[in-house]
């Protein structure tokens, strides 16, 4: 019971993340185009949410655009592999305005 209302209290305030957001699978880096791709899928319960980052490197700077989507699946090499498909969709649909605005870090 205890342990329950701890983490209960540290959800609400800032402590460590519940075990059902813990990090998922990832896999290794994909290129595309200029960018490099790390798909970075959330395990929440006996599923993963699609989730990753984008990097690209300006100059001396590495830029990262982070992502995470609503999809599930039940297969940690399925969030993995659409994972890759979202990054490239959002890659192409945004093109050279993702980094544009030159932060460092930005959810997208």
């Amino acid at each position: 019971m205890a342990s329950f209302i701890s983490n209960l209290f540290s959800m609400f305030t800032g402590g460590a993340k519940p075990a059902s957001q813990a990090a998922g699978p990832s896999s290794e880096p994909q290129l595309y185009g200029d960018c490099t791709i790390y798909a970075e899928p959330r395990k929440e319960g006996s599923q993963y949410r699609l989730a990753g980052r984008i990097e690209k490197k300006v100059g001396d700077e590495v830029l990262v655009r982070s992502f995470i989507r609503a999809d599930m699946f039940s297969s940690s090499d399925d969030a993995i592999e659409c994972t890759v498909r979202k990054a490239q969709q959002i890659i192409d649909q945004h093109g050279s305005s993702l980094f544009s605005d030159g932060e460092k870090i930005r959810q997208v």
